[in-house]
């Protein structure tokens, strides 16, 4: 592995700074002290629904982030008819079972299979391979948004893939321990190599990003469950793409540098070290999750709902009509109320899972 991560002086310099900016935010997010731990919890729901649409849109599915947060709100299994229902509520089970288990999931083959099994859990047409590697040949895809798909690479034949995957297992979890490799080169060594030889017949993709966040958060990068990886992959897809394929061109050649991944993937966890500081900021500057204005309107609206906007005038009168209507759009925003009807028949109500 080691040889793929020679890189030119420029290229280990800008590595160089990355790593010390995200492990510098990783030091100061330990230390932030949240008043209210509901400001995180909200944070990691809305990147959840995030990165559950995104990443299987990455992979051509064509739900909406909305469609998808309505779907986990009223989910039933037994209705989830089309493809792309399926695939949602796999990767929701799953990063759901990685973000409250991932202390107790080692990095496993046993553990591997087992994720992509869930993942797979309600995909009526992978039943026969889920949580079994591949039997048959396969390639890295990329769809896009006007359904035309362009193959990226080839990936490891199926006689291969039993041996390739106990490789870079051990060598990942010794990379770790030995720590002479810095933790986030590791995983991102990982990333690269797993879709480099694609283990299953289908899912690799979305497996691959679920395990991205598996390994941060054990590896103390917790905070990049408050925003979400996969739609800054999502944002940045043809680069995504390039970078895979900038390396995979010289596999098994001797020539194979993973340098363009590395950044990209450095490079995202920036971006998302970038947003995540605007939220910590926007939290600061109203002195918390909710201000006391919006405190009383959530408590009005609890005690009285449904509520309309004339009734939060009529009865919280230290208050201006456009800070309320400013307070409700932020409310809805940050799923605290539901808003229902519209025009002059739009009222408010408490969501009942907040």
């Amino acid at each position: 592995m080691e040889q793929k991560l020679q890189f030119d002086f420029a290229t280990t310099q800008k590595v160089i700074q990355f790593i010390s900016k995200i492990d510098q935010f990783k030091g100061v997010w330990g230390n932030l002290n949240f008043e209210e731990n509901r400001y995180l919890k909200e944070l990691r729901k809305i990147a959840t629904i995030q990165s559950i649409g995104s990443s299987t849109r990455i992979e051509g599915s064509t739900l909406t982030d909305a469609e998808v947060a309505s779907l986990i709100k009223n989910l039933k299994i037994s209705q989830l008819q089309s493809r792309d229902e399926q695939e949602v509520v796999g990767y929701y089970d799953t990063l759901e079972t990685i973000l409250n288990n991932h202390a107790d999931i080692d990095l496993t083959l046993s553990n591997i299979h087992g994720l992509h099994n869930l993942l797979l859990k309600h995909s009526s047409k992978d039943g026969k391979h889920k949580g079994r590697y591949k039997e048959m040949t396969n390639q890295v895809v990329a769809t896009y948004p006007d359904g035309t798909t362009r193959m990226i690479f080839r990936t490891t034949e199926p006689y291969l893939v039993q041996k390739e995957m106990e490789d870079l297992v051990d060598w990942t979890n010794q990379a770790i321990v030995q720590n002479e490799i810095h933790p986030l080169i590791v995983i991102g060594v990982f990333v690269y190599e797993f879709l480099s030889i694609h283990p299953y017949q289908d899912g690799n993709g979305r497996l691959s990003r679920l395990l991205t966040n598996l390994l941060l958060i054990k590896n103390g990068y917790d905070f990049v469950q408050y925003v979400s990886l996969e739609h800054i992959i999502e944002q940045h897809k043809k680069a995504y793409y390039q970078a895979l394929m900038d390396g995979q061109k010289d596999r098994y050649n001797g020539q194979e540098r993973i340098d363009q991944w590395i950044l990209f993937f450095l490079q995202g966890l920036s971006d998302l070290i970038q947003k995540l500081e605007a939220k910590v900021k926007a939290y600061r500057a109203i002195g918390g999750y909710l201000n006391d204005r919006q405190k009383r309107i959530l408590e009005y609206i609890e005690k009285n709902q449904p509520v309309k906007i004339g009734d939060l005038v009529a009865n919280l009168k230290e208050y201006k009509l456009p800070s309320i209507k400013k307070d409700l759009q932020y409310l809805v925003k940050e799923m605290e109320v539901e808003k229902l009807g519209q025009n002059k028949g739009t009222v408010y109500i408490v969501r009942k899972d907040r």
